[in-house]
């Protein structure tokens, strides 16, 4: 029986206070509910006295006043971002100004890759093109303060620039948008990439954090099987797409209703862009064929064999060759 994730779509608790999840660790829902936000954004608090604050969140002023409160005899050391997207990032300018705390983040908002000619980014508008962390992290970087230390893990799909935090001294990863336990985590080219994401699913798959705390939602509480989960899922996901692309080429629209049927139609430009990025991996890795390079409207088909080869081999991390534009 394929394993699915266990996902926990109970609603956290949104007091407007901030609330202990784990010794030294103080969790902030910020008021930005959605339907890719969930209940709304997880600010946390690290350490006691002299603090970390992961994802600040929106750029929401009652937000920012619950934040104030929450930090009042506290002094804010640092200032750490997962990702530069809206919800998590945009804050922090207002923050550090209220702090004089540094930012830190893996660097500027930018794409998994170029844009293909005439192609338009479709979640452009969530993105945070002004963020720019004053101390740049890579993979691995400590991040140390009083009482704390952060380790960044660089885990890119969701975002080319994403990031997951390891707590020092703790078995505890703060997730970010990678890996969340009500929902898988969107992938949208041109930011996010499918290959990226699995390779970074692929790569957590054996650390040692035994809860995960992610940028919304409730803790992530088995966060091994749920990672087995996540990626039995987006396999099987894959394998229906393949399987639709057998009976003939068919473009994502086509692709969407028969892989996805039932589906709520406020999700359906969400599961576009996940197909998209499936089908961008497929052509990667030369399982499927599209004139050009992969893009919203394009029309994709099998290449010969494909089917037989993913049935017969695991699926590796995708090396991606460059994609020429489109002529």
């Amino acid at each position: 029986m394929s394993e699915e994730p266990p996902f926990d779509r109970t609603p956290p608790a949104a007091t407007g206070r901030a609330q202990t999840l784990a010794p030294g660790v103080r969790r902030l829902l910020a008021p930005n509910p959605g339907p890719f936000t969930f209940t709304g954004t997880c600010s946390y608090i690290v350490g006691h006295g002299r603090v970390a604050v992961i994802d600040p969140g929106p750029a929401d002023e009652g937000h920012l006043a619950a934040l104030r409160e929450a930090l009042a005899g506290e002094s804010v050391e640092a200032i750490l971002v997962t990702h530069t997207h809206r919800d998590h990032s945009s804050l922090a300018p207002a923050l550090q100004r209220l702090t004089g705390a540094p930012t830190y983040g893996q660097g500027p908002h930018r794409p998994a890759r170029p844009l293909a000619l005439g192609e338009v980014n479709a979640l452009d508008a969530g993105a945070d093109h002004d963020f720019k962390p004053d101390r740049l992290l890579t993979d691995g970087e400590a991040v140390q303060g009083t009482g704390w230390g952060l380790a960044a893990v660089a885990t890119p799909g969701h975002c080319a620039n994403h990031l997951a935090f390891a707590l020092e001294g703790e078995a505890l990863l703060f997730s970010g948008d990678h890996v969340m336990a009500w929902s898988t985590s969107i992938v949208a080219p041109p930011d996010g990439a499918m290959g990226d994401y699995m390779a970074s699913l692929q790569k957590l798959v054996g650390r040692p954090e035994t809860l995960y705390l992610p940028g919304h939602g409730n803790p992530v509480r088995e966060p091994q099987r749920f990672l087995r989960g996540l990626i039995q899922h987006r396999r099987m996901r894959e394998a229906a797409i393949l399987k639709a692309l057998a009976d003939g080429p068919a473009e994502i629209p086509a692709i969407v209703a028969r892989v996805y049927a039932g589906l709520d139609p406020a999700l359906i430009g969400a599961a576009a862009l996940n197909t998209f990025a499936h089908l961008e991996d497929l052509v990667a890795r030369d399982l499927a064929a599209t004139d050009g390079a992969p893009t919203l409207a394009g029309r994709y088909s099998l290449v010969g064999g494909a089917s037989a080869r993913v049935r017969s081999s695991s699926r590796k991390p995708a090396t991606r060759r460059a994609l020429a534009p489109k002529s």
